[in-house]
């Protein structure tokens, strides 16, 4: 697929998913896509993800879950675009970081995924350390 047919594709559909945001971050940083975003590394973006962090805490804090999903969505774009940058240099793919993530949560909860007993809050987060 060409990515002016991917283009067509994404703005003719009414409902986009991860897939589509993983496409959109492709083809925005492309040569066909947006100068800013192409020009765009882990430093020069890298106070968007901690402004967009306080933005989520700040939705949390009032309340306000529309202004929540909102604030959420832009910490996935910044993270979608971080691993976008990875995989164009070959690091790692988007599908490789939420593998490792998988696979982090499952080693660090042996109570819900193994067969440790864990009867308290305190239990659980020490096994978190191992």
């Amino acid at each position: 697929m060409t990515t002016q047919e991917k283009k067509d594709a994404l703005v003719s559909k009414e409902r986009l998913d991860f897939d589509d945001l993983c496409t959109i971050m492709q083809i925005l940083r492309s040569e066909e896509g947006c100068v800013w975003d192409r020009e765009q590394d882990h430093h020069s973006i890298r106070s968007s993800l901690i402004e967009e962090a306080y933005e989520v805490i700040e939705a949390i804090d009032t309340e306000d879950p529309a202004l929540l999903r909102e604030e959420l969505g832009d910490v996935l774009l910044q993270v979608a675009m971080h691993a976008e940058m990875e995989r164009e240099e070959g690091r790692c793919t988007f599908d490789d970081i939420a593998n490792d993530v998988c696979k982090k949560m499952i080693h660090r909860h042996p109570h819900v995924f193994g067969d440790v007993k864990v009867d308290t809050s305190a239990e659980v987060l020490s096994n978190w350390e191992v």
